[in-house]
């Protein structure tokens, strides 16, 4: 092969031996050598002479240091041949050695040739690797010096006796001609010991070192007999056996403890130096821990020799008094005569809570003329509740709650906050009889009282005209309505009104009760008092009202009525006799007219309600639903208010919801027939209004009455139907747990196999799907030893999904074995072939063919791997699972097998999904959920499905957020018509579809609390922080790696994931003067490739160039170099090298500055959307190219916030547009929002996503 270059030229030697003496030498000499290795010499040579004869003979030398010839190193005399030979010699000489080549041709006297040509002289592969020698758990660096230049079709690793692999960690150049390449054997232990080698690859051939030992040295055994002597809620004091020569090997040691331990949802791991070694009862005291925390705890030994430890104990340190309750957790939620206060435990428990104390004391009033001596108390709540109602308070008064948690160890500190209720509208006198004064054919005199104040003080007082029209004539008993809205007597024609407004008073102007003309013609406080018209009936009412905090209340009454002149009225007519039998027919006509009216006017009503309730069944709730969100605490697993508060609210908000709004969604509700119903509801438990969801989520969520802990402890825990066939010996070994087995009666049976018993069986269950029986499979995720069996049954099935709901491994357990190949597997007599790899986010698509034996078909079959859910727990969302259950459902046949769904154990999170998916078809099809009926259904087919109560809720948020949000996907060939439905105006809301969209998402978009961004807030983090409500919560958080001194870890950013990768942005604020640093950290850390700017260099904002123009700049360990820039329109691309000079070994990286300059400072949105277009673009080419789309992209605005969000979501849009040919443009701004709420914070930044996406489409 010839991987590396030459560092001697050919060189060619003939002898005609034709006439010339025996004995007679012809001499070659190469030039003299010096490298310090091995070289590798090839040649070819040839003896020729006629009839076999022997022209001579050739020889090799090696000449060391000028010294004699001495011996040949090769020679040939054989036979004469008529072709070449050729020779590969190996030569090792050291620095300060050289040596020079001899090729020496002697005659013999025969005639012929001897030839010597192609004389090559080449450097090795490597020079020679030298041994390591570490402690154990240090890194042993080897550094391979390879001869040659590095290509892109090299591969070079490093390569152990044992099979331990490293790949190649960094380069660097060694000169024109070699490079070195550094390879890292991390954590080492005594097993690693051994040789190891360097070998490179090219389409060339392989090149191969020599070997280099490497040695870890290790103490005998660590600290003995380690155990906990005092604990108490801030320090732990250990004890251990003193240090023996079998110990410390009579080195110098280190011994140090180390304990780790969670904090604020954080795991950290500290080291403190023990001094106390050498005494007969040595004890270290760890100090200032948090109370009421787990420790493990574990000492370190370090000597010459290497590193080791103790056992590990596990320790909790004591109670302490909490912390403050979080001011921003505490919630009122006010009315007129009473508060719901709603709070969040302490941050910091420091224990566990006992219970709260809430005293109140009213301080101030709107009415000064209330008497607040009285209003003060003390409330004692349990350490569980975390909900209270404060009845008997006055309207319009401000109160102080202090609030303070207490635990076995005592009260904390207190928190004072202060919530005003709202005013009520003033208290009406009281009239005994709608009777005037004084009525004449234009005029009506009547009496206004004084007003009784409720919480704030009369403002004005109202005099109301109402015409009485005969389609609109009040009853008796209907509910008399007040008039918010003021309209003068001139606009009452043009407005079509019934009423108008003839007169206002100051609340000064009515002391005392006094006489008041309607239609004396005059001008009060604005409004004109025009004469009432002779031939109509009025309705005069008198009202007042009252202003204050912003809030107006008002409260009216009917004083009096006066009815329609029957004669003209400028003569007045004697009464005239009648006959009895006139009068009598009088009267009966009245009174038949009167039932008349009354009849139409109670049918009318009928009517009404009736079309009503209709159009309240018939529309879906989704409005109705967000509006109580916007009430609520957005996280949906925090207690509820009141229950019946939540009751009384939704109440009163679904008049105004269903007059002012039209539903976005319509759920058709028949009646359900016992026929159809998959789950039969019992009375306890019924079947849930879409409608009356967010409703019933509230109330199970109270902290008092019933609630979700009742509710899932009522389901039957653990084994219900026999399991007999699971049970038996041959079977055991199939089952991955010994209490997650199949039930007799609903387990997949397979066909059994020829002489071979019980192989009918796999661990897995039939579960019915909604109207359709044995829709699912539910199964534990398989082992080694079931994988056949698994596609067995997949095959038998006829099954076209199998839905995955794990990781392979979690916390270090195996959850699931690799059942599906890389290319292609044949299990028995089924072949699984991988055809496509399609990698999300949050899951992956892979879609296998499947043949089996004596089968003339092949099956296409898709696997949904979920990988967003966490080791613990659930998802901190539901968005990431209900897209992935939407595109499941999508890409599935209807008329396919049972839908295969497993996690580990097939019980868990297996029943999630189902239950999910179910209620979804009964929520869109019947406009009602069951999910109780659900779970228990399904736990009469298999065992515990949906294992623990923080599954049961997620199952209930889960499907009211996809009830309130819906399905907003969109295929990309409707993409246009739909946006422009979208944007049309209702002309009688003045609203339009995408208004109440961005609407919807703002409500459920989630609020941050405190104890969700705890880093950002801590007091060292504060200057780092532009804004301090804008602020990234702990999980999102990338911690800075690179060590700068004093400086923390942490940056004013968060990771977001794409619509491929997870945290593939990392958003971020433009850069402070004294976070610069920080920035460039933050870019070499998490191997960014490109920086996105979207805002501009503004010294008044503190927002400065943090870049060079030329050179370097340094901030501490890392280094920027300037390499290029370039203008494209809107767009400055800058590239720079970034590299750690503490670690040079590290090499560096290529960073790519797009600084996008079409987005001014005044406007919400960029000025065109094709540059915002062509900037996402930019970015996804030099993200390819240079790290084949590897790299994170870090994106900056001012505060991190709405254009980061709207470059991020674009972004996925266009992503989605390209792999599924839709787009979700609400999906993507709420995953984005889940990490940070201010992501995409206008309306206008909302629809250019839509507008960019179009305008993606219309570029092709």
């Amino acid at each position: 092969m010839n991987l590396l270059v030459h560092v001697a030229g050919s060189a060619f030697m003939m002898m005609n031996t034709s006439g010339r003496f025996v004995g007679q030498k012809a001499l070659l000499l190469t030039p003299q050598l010096r490298e310090n290795d091995t070289h590798c010499v090839t040649f070819h040579y040839y003896i020729g002479g006629r009839d076999n004869s022997h022209p001579g003979h050739l020889n090799v030398y090696i000449k060391e240091n000028n010294s004699p010839m001495g011996m040949p190193v090769w020679n040939v005399s054989s036979p004469a041949t008529r072709s070449w030979g050729q020779v590969e010699l190996a030569i090792s000489t050291y620095w300060p050695n050289f040596y020079q080549i001899v090729f020496e041709a002697i005659t013999s006297g025969q005639r012929g040739f001897l030839a010597i040509k192609d004389i090559i002289v080449s450097t090795p592969h490597f020079l020679t690797i030298k041994g390591v020698e570490v402690n154990a758990g240090q890194t042993a660096s080897f550094h391979c010096t390879v001869n040659g230049r590095k290509r892109d079709n090299f591969r070079l690793w490093l390569q152990g006796i044992g099979g331990r692999e490293a790949p190649m960690k960094a380069t660097k150049p060694w000169n024109n001609r070699r490079f070195i390449g550094t390879f890292d054997v991390e954590n080492t232990t005594k097993g690693d010991s051994g040789r190891y080698r360097c070998i490179v690859h090219s389409d060339k051939g392989v090149g191969v070192s020599n070997y280099g030992e490497l040695t870890i040295k290790q103490p005998m055994h660590g600290p003995q007999r380690l155990e906990v002597v005092d604990i108490q809620s801030k320090q732990v004091t250990v004890r251990w056996e003193p240090l023996g020569y079998n110990v410390t090997r009579c080195y110098s040691y280190n011994l140090t403890v180390q304990y780790r331990s969670r904090v604020a949802g954080k795991e950290e791991t500290r080291e403190e130096v023990c001094y106390d070694t050498q005494s007969r009862d040595p004890q270290h005291t760890i100090h200032n821990l948090t109370p009421f925390t787990n420790l493990s705890v574990k000492l370190v030994l370090r000597n010459p020799e290497g590193v080791k430890e103790s056992t590990e104990l596990e320790v909790q340190t004591d109670e302490d008094v909490p912390g403050a309750v979080p001011l921003e957790s505490i919630l009122g939620s006010a009315y007129e005569e009473k508060i719901i206060l709603k709070w969040r435990e302490p941050a910091h428990t420091y224990g566990i809570i006992t219970q709260f104390e809430i005293s109140y004391k009213a301080v101030s009033s709107f009415d000064p003329e209330l008497d607040l001596s009285n209003q003060s108390g003390k409330v004692v709540k349990l350490g569980n509740e975390t909900t209270h109602m404060f009845t008997g308070l006055y309207p319009g008064s401000t109160y102080s709650f202090t609030l303070r948690a207490s635990t076995a160890k005592g009260y904390g500190p207190p928190i004072i906050t202060q919530f005003t209720t709202k005013i009520s509208a003033p208290s009406m006198p009281a009239y005994d009889q709608e009777t005037s004064l004084n009525q004449t054919d234009s005029t009506v005199t009547v009496l206004l009282k004084p007003a009784q104040s409720r919480g704030a003080p009369v403002s004005a007082y109202q005099v109301v005209v109402e015409e009485e029209r005969p389609r609109r004539a009040r009853g008796t008993a209907e509910i008399l309505r007040c008039y918010p809205v003021p309209i003068h007597f001139q606009n009452a024609t043009l407005l079509n009104s019934q009423y108008y407004f003839t007169a206002q008073f100051p609340a000064g102007g009515i002391h005392s009760p006094q006489p008041f003309t309607v239609g004396d013609n005059k001008t009060y406080n604005g409004y004109w008092n025009a004469p009432l018209l002779p031939q109509k009936s009025y309705s005069i009412y008198y009202q007042a009202v009252s202003t204050a905090n912003g809030e107006t209340k008002l409260d009216c009454v009917r004083v009096a009525t006066k009815g329609a002149a029957t004669h003209k009225p400028d003569a007045v007519e004697p009464e005239k006799q009648t006959d009895h039998t006139v009068k009598i027919a009088g009267v009966i006509a009245g009174i038949l007219l009167f039932v008349i009216i009354f009849l139409g006017v109670v049918l009318l009503m009928k009517k009404r309600k009736l079309a009503k309730k209709r159009k309240e069944t018939l529309n879906s709730t989704r409005q109705e639903m967000t509006v109580m969100v916007n009430s609520m605490d957005k996280s949906y697993t925090e207690q509820g208010t009141n229950c019946d508060e939540a009751l009384s609210f939704m109440d009163t908000h679904n008049h105004t919801l269903n007059t002012r709004s039209e539903c976005s969604h319509t759920h058709s509700l028949r009646k359900r027939e016992p026929v159809d119903v998959p789950y039969q509801t019992g009375q306890l438990h019924p079947a849930i209004r879409v409608a009356d969801l967010l409703q019933h989520i509230t109330q199970m969520k109270c902290a008092e009455g019933y609630g979700f802990k009742e509710e899932y402890e009522s389901f039957f825990e653990g084994q219900s139907a026999p399991w007999d066939s699971a049970k038996k010996d041959e079977n055991r070994m199939k089952n991955r747990y010994g209490n997650i087995i199949a039930y007799d009666h609903s387990r997949v049976r397979l066909q059994a196999l020829e002489g071979e018993q019980s192989s009918d069986y796999i661990n897995a269950n039939y579960v019915d799907g909604y109207h359709r029986p044995n829709h699912y499979i539910a199964t534990q995720g398989p082992m080694q030893e079931t994988v056949f069996d698994f596609w067995r049954m997949v095959w038998q099935e006829n099954t076209a999904a199998i839905v995955m709901v794990t990781n392979l491994v979690e916390v270090g357990r195996v959850k699931c074995c690799k059942y599906w190949p890389d290319d292609t597997e044949i299990y028995r007599d089924i072949k699984v072939t991988l055809i496509e790899t399609e990698l999300l986010s949050e899951y992956v698509i892979r879609t296998f063919a499947v043949e089996k034996r004596g089968a003339h078909e092949i099956r296409e079959i898709r696997q949904f791997h979920f990988t967003g859910w966490p080791d613990h727990g659930v998802p901190y969302h539901a968005t990431g699972l209900l897209g992935f259950i939407r595109r499941v459902k999508s890409k599935t046949l209807t008329n396919a097998g049972p839908m295969v769904v497993h996690c580990s154990a097939g019980a868990g999170r297996t029943g999630c999904f189902i239950v999910i998916d179910i209620m979804l078809d009964m929520a869109e099809r019947e406009g009602v959920v069951d999910i109780y009926n659900c779970v228990r259904e399904l736990r009469s087919r298999r065992v515990n499905m949906v294992q623990t109560e923080e599954q049961y809720v997620f199952i209930h948020d889960a499907i009211l957020e996809a009830c309130l949000c819906g399905d907003t996907t969109i295929p990309a060939g409707q993409l246009r018509s739909v946006y422009y439905d979208m944007n049309r105006l209702d002309p009688q809301t003045n609203s339009s579809p995408i208004k109440e969209e961005f609407r919807t998402l703002n409500m459920v978009t989630p609020t941050l609390r405190v104890e969700d961004c705890s880093i950002a807030l801590l007091p060292r983090n504060h200057e780092k922080n532009r804004c301090m409500d804008v602020l990234p919560p702990d999980r999102c958080l990338p911690f800075l790696i690179t060590i700068d001194g004093e400086s923390s870890n942490y940056i004013n950013a968060a990771l977001m994931d794409s619509y491929k990768q997870p945290s593939a942005f990392i958003v971020t604020q433009h850069p402070l003067p004294n976070t610069v640093k920080d920035f460039w950290r933050l870019v070499l850390d998490y191997h960014c490739t490109s920086i996105v700017m979207l805002n501009d260099v503004d010294p008044a904002q503190l927002c400065l160039q943090y870049w060079p123009e030329n050179g370097v700049h340094r901030h501490g360990p890392i280094q920027v170099e300037f390499v290029s820039a370039d203008l494209e329109e809107d767009i400055i691309s800058r590239i720079f090298r970034i590299y750690n000079a503490a670690r040079p070994q590290d090499g560096y990286r290529m960073v790519q500055q797009f600084q996008f300059l079409g987005w001014p400072m005044y406007r919400d949105t960029p000025m065109s959307k094709r540059s915002f277009l062509k900037l996402i673009r930019q970015v996804d080419k030099w993200q390819e190219e240079y790290d084949g789309g590897e790299g994170r992209t870090v994106v900056h605005c001012l505060n991190g916030g709405g254009r980061s969000g709207t470059f991020c979501a674009i972004s996925i849009v266009c992503e989605m547009l390209q792999h599924q040919r839709s787009v979700d443009v609400f999906h993507a701004v709420k995953t984005l929002r889940n990490n940070k709420p201010n992501m995409v914070d206008l309306l206008d930044q909302y629809k250019f996503c839509y507008e960019v996406a179009l305008e993606y489409l219309n570029s092709g």
